[in-house]
C-alpha cells in the first residue's frame, strides 16, 4: 500500500521537538510504502546526528518554506499558504497513493491532503493535532469575521470529506463529534510518548546529569517545551520566582525555546543558578531532564480551546515517573486526578501554582507514589509503538473500504 503523508513540520529525534510522526512513520514504513510531503523548517535545529532525517523506507519530498515560532500571524499565514500550494502540486506528481494522511496543524496542510486525495480519487485520513481554526481564533490571530467564518466552514467540510478522523485527545474527539461527525468515523489516538527513549533515563544517566548541573541536594521543578504565547509563561515565571524565593533548596529549570525566552532569561538573571534557562534539548535527551525533576509543569492559558490539547510534555514526564501539575480544566485535569499521577492549578494564577508546587515538594512520599502511578499509566496507554499500529490499521481500513 502507498501512503501519501502531508505534514508541514517534520522533525527527527535529533530535534528539540516531540517527533510523534517520526515514530509512527518508522513503524508503518516497515509494512507500507510512504511518501512524506513536508518542509525542512526544523532541519537546522538538529542538535545531534543519531537519526536519519526521515526513517528508513520513507520517500521524502520537501519544499523550502521557512517557519519559526516567533513569526507573527501574517508571516505564519503566508508560510501556511505556501506549503499548501506546493503540497497540492507535489502531491499530484507522486505515484498514485492508496490513501492520503493529512496532519493538521495547520488546517491548510489538511486542506492540501484533501485536494490531492480528491485528485487521485482515493480516501484520506485527517489527523487533528490541535483544534483549528478554534485555536488561532482564540489567540486573536484571525482578525476579521469573514476570515473566521471561512475557516470554520473549511474545517467542517474537511471533517465531512475525510474517510476517518484521528484527534489526539478525547476532548478534541468530542468537539468533532459535536459538528455532526459519526462516532464510527472517529478514533482518539493520544499524542503518546517514546518509551524506548524514556528507558534511556536510567538512574546512572540522571545522577550524571544532576552532578554536571550542580544540583546535588536541590529539589528540581521543570518546565520543558515551547515558551509560546499559549503556554502562560508569565504565570510560570512568576511562580518560579516565588518558589525559589521561599525555599533555597529549590531550582526551577526551563527547558526549551520560543516567544517568551527573553522573559525566562530575565528571571534567570535575577536568580542566577536558581532559575535556569537550559535551552532546547534533542528529543532523545529530554527524558533524563524529566527524570531529574521532582515535578513537571504542564501549563497553558485558561482558554477553553486549550483544554482539549494533547501536550507531549505530559506523557514524557509520566513515562519516567515524574508527576505533573496541569493548568488545563479539560481532560488532562481529569486524567491526572483519576489516576493519581498529578495535580491541578488554575491557569493564570501564579500564587496558586507556587503554593501547589510547594506542597508537592514538601511531601516526597506522596510525590513518589504519584510518579509510580503515572509511569504505570504511560506503560499501558501512551506507547507510540502501539499507537503506530493503530494508525496503520486506520489507514489500511480506509484504503480497503474505498
Amino acid at each position: 500500500m502507498h501512503i501519501a503523508v502531508f505534514s508541514q513540520y517534520h522533525t527527527s529525534p535529533d530535534c528539540p521537538a516531540t517527533s510523534r510522526h517520526y515514530t509512527l512513520l518508522a513503524e508503518i514504513a516497515k509494512h507500507h510504502r510512504i511518501t512524506l510531503l513536508t518542509t525542512p523548517a526544523w532541519r537546522s535545529q538538529q542538535l545531534t546526528q543519531e537519526w536519519p532525517w526521515v526513517p528508513p523506507g520513507v520517500e521524502l519530498r520537501e519544499a523550502a518554506i521557512p517557519y519559526d515560532n516567533k513569526m507573527g500571524p501574517a508571516r505564519r499565514a503566508l508560510a501556511f499558504a505556501q506549503y499548501a500550494a506546493w503540497a497540492v502540486r507535489a502531491g499530484r506528481r507522486i505515484t498514485r497513493p492508496d490513501v492520503v494522511w493529512g496532519i493538521s496543524t495547520p488546517l491548510t496542510a489538511a486542506w492540501a491532503a484533501a485536494r490531492v486525495a480528491r485528485s487521485w480519487g482515493v480516501p484520506w485520513v485527517f489527523e487533528v493535532q490541535d483544534l483549528w481554526p478554534s485555536f488561532p481564533v482564540a489567540m486573536g490571530a484571525v482578525p476579521t469575521a469573514l476570515a473566521r467564518q471561512q475557516l470554520f466552514a473549511l474545517e467542517k467540510r474537511l471533517y465531512q470529506s475525510a474517510a476517518h478522523i484521528v484527534p489526539l485527545s478525547p476532548d478534541m474527539s468530542a468537539y468533532v463529534a459535536g459538528l455532526g461527525i459519526a462516532p464510527a468515523n472517529l478514533t482518539t489516538l493520544l499524542n503518546g510518548t517514546d518509551l524506548d527513549l524514556a528507558a534511556r533515563a536510567t538512574p546512572t544517566t540522571v545522577a550524571t546529569l544532576r552532578h554536571a548541573q550542580g544540583l546535588a541536594g536541590q529539589k528540581v521543578v521543570l518546565y520543558a517545551g515551547t515558551f509560546g504565547r499559549a503556554n502562560d509563561m508569565p504565570t510560570v515565571v512568576a511562580a518560579a520566582e516565588a518558589l525559589v524565593a521561599a525555599d533555597p533548596a529549590v531550582t526551577f529549570l526551563f527547558l526549551g525555546h520560543g516567544f517568551y525566552a527573553p522573559l525566562v532569561a530575565a528571571a534567570a538573571a535575577r536568580w542566577p543558578g536558581r532559575i535556569r534557562l537550559v535551552g532546547g534539548q534533542p528529543r532523545h535527551a529530554v527524558f533524563t531532564w524529566f527524570a531529574l525533576a521532582e515535578v513537571a509543569v504542564v501549563s497553558f492559558l485558561g482558554l477553553p480551546v486549550l483544554d482539549a490539547n494533547s501536550p507531549a510534555k505530559l506523557y514524557d514526564a509520566l513515562a519516567v515517573g515524574t508527576p505533573v501539575v496541569v493548568t488545563n480544566q479539560g481532560w488532562t485535569k481529569k486524567l491526572v486526578e483519576e489516576h493519581g499521577c498529578g495535580w491541578y492549578a488554575p491557569a493564570g494564577d501564579a500564587v496558586a501554582l507556587a503554593s501547589r508546587l510547594q506542597a508537592i515538594l514538601a511531601d516526597p512520599g506522596t510525590r513518589a507514589a504519584a510518579g509510580q502511578r503515572g509511569q504505570a499509566l504511560a506503560q499501558r496507554h501512551f506507547d507510540r509503538g502501539q499507537l503506530a499500529g493503530q494508525m496503520q490499521a486506520i489507514l489500511e481500513q480506509a484504503a480497503t473500504a474505498s
